[in-house]
Parts: C-alpha cells; sequence; structure tokens
C-alpha cells in the first residue's frame, strides 16, 4: 500500500506475521518496528481486500484502499471488520457474530489505542486504561494485559464473544505494537 508508504510485499508479509504470532499467543504483545505506518493501518491494509467490508473513520487509510478498488465501506452491523481509534462505545456487539454453521462470518474489530502493556500498569493520571486476564485456547494458565480502552469496552467485547463459536476478533494496536484476542479468548476485567 504505497499510500501508507508500506510495501505491498515486505512490509504486509511483516504485518501478517506479527499478527498469526498475536493470535498464535492472545495477549501478548508483537512489535511491528519495521512497518513505515500505524500498526492499526498495517493490519488493515494486510488483511483487508475486494471481499471483505469495512468500517472504518480513518478518511486516509479508506482512501488508500478505495484507490487500490479494495474498499468496500459498510456500517459496523455489516462490516467484516470495524475499525475504531479508541472506544466503539459498546458498538463491538453490533458487529456480526457469524452463526453456528459458519462462525467465521464473525467480524474482526481492531483498534486503535495509546497504549497496550504486557500485565499490570500502575494507573494513574497519565494513564487510562484496564487490565484484562486472559484464559483459553494459547494462553498457559492466565496472562494479563493493560489497555488504554475503557473497562466498559472490554465488557462489551465479553458480550461479543458470549456464543462462543460465534463472536467477534480483536486486534489492540498502538503505533507500532499490537495484541490480539481472538473469540476463543475469556477474559475478565480485573
Amino acid at each position: 500500500m504505497k499510500a501508507l508508504g508500506m510495501d505491498p510485499v515486505h512490509d504486509t508479509r511483516a504485518c501478517y506475521r506479527r499478527l498469526v504470532d498475536a493470535y498464535s499467543r492472545p495477549g501478548t504483545i508483537q512489535t511491528l518496528a519495521d512497518v513505515p505506518t500505524a500498526a492499526d493501518r498495517a493490519v488493515l491494509a494486510t488483511l483487508v481486500d475486494g471481499e471483505t467490508t469495512l468500517c472504518s473513520p480513518d478518511d486516509m487509510l479508506c482512501e488508500a484502499l478505495a484507490s487500490q478498488g479494495r474498499l468496500d465501506a459498510a456500517a459496523v452491523p455489516e462490516a467484516t471488520v470495524v475499525h475504531s481509534q479508541g472506544s466503539t462505545d459498546g458498538a463491538v456487539t453490533d458487529a456480526p457474530r457469524g452463526t453456528l454453521k459458519e462462525p467465521s462470518r464473525g467480524a474482526m474489530v481492531v483498534y486503535r489505542i495509546s497504549e497496550l502493556e504486557s500485565g499490570t500498569v500502575s494507573l494513574d493520571d497519565t494513564y487510562e486504561g484496564t487490565t484484562v486476564e486472559l484464559t483459553g485456547p494459547g494462553v498457559p494458565d492466565r496472562r494479563t494485559l493493560t489497555a488504554a480502552l475503557p473497562a466498559a469496552e472490554f465488557r462489551a467485547f465479553a458480550d461479543a464473544q458470549s456464543t462462543y463459536p460465534r463472536g467477534v476478533d480483536v486486534v489492540l494496536a498502538t503505533e507500532n505494537r499490537l495484541a490480539a484476542l481472538p473469540r476463543s479468548v475469556d477474559l475478565e476485567v480485573a
């Protein structure tokens, strides 16, 4: 995606590998230091194609995808990929969750957030975030993650995951880091 400064082969391949690592080990943080755009844009530029529908407030990203014929814009309830810059204010529960026959039709929600840390972070006036504990496939025992999203957003996400195998997959992304929370993981706001 040259419009975003990304090499369409090298950078998308690097992003895809980090994304696979993140989904294989939910709640771990992967670094995208060698990709020349923000992690959320890199994920979307890597995954959005002519067969996906996207809901995104990011005009630059949408223009770049449209210039390549890869943008099929949709509202949250119809989108296969939902991009949010911060909290969706609970709209994550409106995203498609798939069906029992085709759970893969559940949406992917990509959040652009300011902070993402492994473990518990001392929350103060400079860091507004929520700590969650993850359990499930790919998580040995428990894993703790702190992200700059309100607790209500994590509760809405947990509600969207409550009918496994149906649900949504989530990617939390900062400027150059990301973590994945697949629909198979259980999370608890700490």
